[in-house]
């Protein structure tokens, strides 16, 4: 098995995050968080259903850093930023439990409720 360091799909995933980083406004970086979380939690999902922890390992860390990206993004001016402070807490603490406890159900759960926000987003830009 490759190990994540060389595996092309993750070179190809970078590349492809970094160009769509470039040149992107503040709704496209929320809208790539989202995405990476709920991208990286289900990758996190099947690398366990694989029993690779070395995948498992990298798809976590990489669902905490777009959590951690997307708090740092509140604007705390804004009527719900105490809402997404918590909700965007929550999220990674129960990621970060699964490090050790892995806990699928909860993964889902959470891989569910960013992917509900991010529809209701896209929905909401397009009307």
């Amino acid at each position: 098995m490759l190990h994540h360091r060389n595996d092309p799909s993750e070179a190809y995933r970078r590349v492809d995050f970094d160009a769509r980083v470039c040149g992107a406004d503040s709704r496209q970086l929320v809208d790539l968080c989202l995405e990476q979380v709920i991208g990286s939690v289900g990758r996190a999902l099947h690398a366990n259903e694989r029993q690779d922890n070395s995948a498992k390992s990298a798809a976590l860390t990489r669902a905490v850093a777009a959590l951690t990206a997307l708090q740092m993004g509140i604007d705390m001016a804004n009527p719900t930023a105490q809402a997404l402070v918590q909700m965007y807490q929550s999220a990674r603490n129960a990621i970060l439990d699964c490090v050790t406890r892995f806990n699928a159900a909860k993964l889902a759960e959470i891989r569910q409720d960013f992917t509900e926000i991010r529809e209701a987003m896209l929905r909401s830009i397009a009307a």
